[in-house]
């Protein structure tokens, strides 16, 4: 197995359990990104995005969101999510565009775990832009900073 496999593999492990952890259907480009989050990648690492930062900015995300419907968390009184763990969860339609985004970019064999996550920067609407805008993150400098990773420079 080539190096990227591994690593789409492992990511798209951890990007199960995220989505089963808050009770997704699918796993979606938000659980990729916590899921590459609990590595040590530096330019998340560089723009304060660790996995607590990440989870934080997705929460505001989702009440921001709902205020926008006129609904507040605080309202309700709702129980955690259940996880029935014998459930796998397939992927969702941000997680399907952001491997076509990143096989449409790249040969395979050229491809590294950074392309992944440029990947799911990329996107120009949904959860993952909605969360980092609210966070304060200048997305296209991310994705230079993982570009320059992936450069070496």
């Amino acid at each position: 197995m080539s190096e990227i496999d591994l690593h789409l593999q492992e990511v798209l492990g951890r990007a199960e359990e995220e989505a089963a952890q808050d009770g997704s259907a699918t796993i979606e480009a938000h659980h990729l990104l916590l899921a590459i989050a609990t590595g040590p990648d530096p330019a998340l690492t560089a723009a304060g995005l660790d996995h607590a930062a990440l989870k934080a900015a997705l929460r505001r995300e989702f009440e921001h969101s709902l205020s926008v419907a006129g609904v507040s968390p605080g309202d309700f009184d709702l129980p955690p999510a259940t996880r029935d763990p014998e459930r796998r969860l397939g992927l969702g339609a941000s997680v399907k565009l952001a491997l076509d985004r990143m096989a449409r970019a790249h040969r395979k064999k050229d491809l590294r775990p950074g392309h992944l996550l440029i990947a799911v920067l990329q996107a120009e609407a949904g959860t993952v832009p909605r969360a980092l805008a609210l966070a304060g993150v200048d997305r296209a400098a991310l994705i230079d900073r993982v570009r320059d990773g992936l450069a070496g420079r």
